[in-house]
This record gives C-alpha cells, sequence and structure tokens, in this order.
C-alpha cells in the first residue's frame, strides 16, 4: 500500500511503499504501460547540471551551453563533457546541498502511483546524474533508471570528468525497449517523457511520446503535449484517471 509518511533525502514528503496487513489487492485487469520521463525539466523542475556548476561558479556558461543542446544545436555527449569539465573539484558536500535543492515536479508522485497501480512500471532514464538521481528515484518508488555517472578522486571531489559511457539519446531509447522488454510490456503499450532534442530517440521509440513544457522541435515531434508544469495529467492521456 502507499503510504505519505516518506521523506526524501531534503524533508520532502513522498508516497512511499509500506508493508500492509490487509488481504492483496485483486491485481489489475486493465492496460499495463510503461512510462519513461526524463529527469531534468521533466521528472525535476530544475536542470541539475546548473545547479552543480552555481557551486563552481560558471552556472551562466553552463546554462548557455544547455540550452543549445536541448534545442538540438550541439551534440549531447559533446557538451555534456565540455559541461561537466566546469565542475572539477566539487566536493560531496557540495553535491549533498544539489540533492537538497532539486525540486521534483507537481504530479510525479500521482502519476507514478496511478501507473503503477494499474500494474505499470515508471523507469526515468536521464542525461543527467545517479549522483543526484539516486536518492530521489528510491524516494519516488520508481521501477527504473538510469543517468551518467561523475567521475570522482580518492577524496570524492569531481574530476571533471564522466565516468563510462555517457546516456545520450541512443541509450535512452535503449532503456525503454529493454525495461519493456524486461517488464513484459509490449512496445505499443510505452510512452516517453521529455522536453529537449536527447528525448527524441526514446520518443520515436515509444507507441505515444509526450512533449513536456518542451523545446519547439519535440513539441512539434511529439504525439502529445503538456504545456503546465504537472505530471499527472499523463494519467488522463493513458485513460487511467477521468
Amino acid at each position: 500500500m502507499w503510504s505519505p509518511a516518506c521523506e526524501s533525502p531534503a524533508g520532502r514528503r513522498y508516497p512511499c511503499r509500506v508493508p500492509s496487513k490487509e488481504a492483496p489487492a485483486p491485481k489489475p485487469t486493465g492496460p499495463r504501460f510503461l512510462v519513461v520521463l526524463d529527469a531534468d525539466s521533466t521528472l525535476f523542475r530544475d536542470e541539475v547540471i546548473e545547479l552543480l556548476a552555481e557551486h563552481a561558479g560558471s552556472r551562466e556558461a553552463v546554462a548557455a551551453v544547455t540550452e543549445r543542446a536541448m534545442r538540438g544545436e550541439l551534440d549531447f555527449s559533446h557538451s555534456l563533457r565540455e559541461r561537466v569539465a566546469t565542475l572539477a573539484g566539487l566536493s560531496p558536500a557540495d553535491i549533498d546541498e544539489v540533492v537538497g535543492r532539486v525540486r521534483v515536479t507537481d504530479g510525479a508522485a500521482e502519476l507514478i502511483a496511478g501507473v503503477q497501480a494499474a500494474g505499470g512500471a515508471v523507469g526515468v532514464v536521464s542525461g543527467g546524474f545517479h549522483e543526484v538521481l539516486d536518492s530521489h528515484a528510491r524516494a519516488l518508488g520508481l521501477d527504473h533508471w538510469r543517468a551518467n555517472r561523475l567521475e570522482s578522486d580518492a577524496d570524492g571531489r569531481l574530476t571533471g570528468a564522466v565516468a563510462g559511457d555517457i546516456v545520450d539519446a541512443e541509450a535512452k531509447a535503449r532503456a525503454l525497449a529493454e525495461w519493456a522488454a524486461a517488464d513484459g510490456i509490449p512496445l505499443d503499450a510505452t510512452v516517453a517523457v521529455g522536453d529537449g532534442a536527447n528525448d527524441l530517440r526514446m520518443m520515436a521509440v515509444a507507441a505515444l511520446s509526450v512533449a513536456f513544457c518542451a523545446k519547439p522541435a519535440v513539441r512539434r515531434a511529439a504525439d502529445v503535449a503538456v504545456d503546465e508544469p504537472d505530471l499527472s495529467p499523463v494519467l488522463a492521456l493513458l485513460g487511467l484517471r477521468g
């Protein structure tokens, strides 16, 4: 069952799973969906890398590059490495402060609970970072999440590099397909929700693509647009809310 008693590391309250002594509820009989969300400016109201860059004194420059990358004017992987390089020297305390500042988008918890109550699953695949996403993903009860990792030195300070392969547009599309297969959900019951150019490939793979407060190119490519910063209307698009 769901309880309102759980909190994120920042003290924000989310619905979360707690054991129930009641008899198990009947299994849902309607359609099961996989909903995959972008993180920055979709699951989160913020661009996480800009919050991190604020600590490094590079927010203005990073924000300008992020805007161009999300419009599709720059190669995402190259631009991400360029932006992450400005974060060299940030400490674990800096990252923890950003975790506490990130704002979860209105309606996110309602969307996740509604999809899961119908027997479906919700994932987040992000060009952002596990170091910030992980605690929020656990608090929200996500079924899947994937993001980049920031390289750090022996003292935990950021080196200014990304560890491993970058989660780019193709990686997002692969994640959606992998999670659908793992959950036994056909691709024709998948939904992709995002705002930037890096989301276009997974939106092309999904059966339903939702542009969320999105850039013009994403709005043009999507099946439907949600222009208010609230994720709960996605439930109505799936017939899970009247």
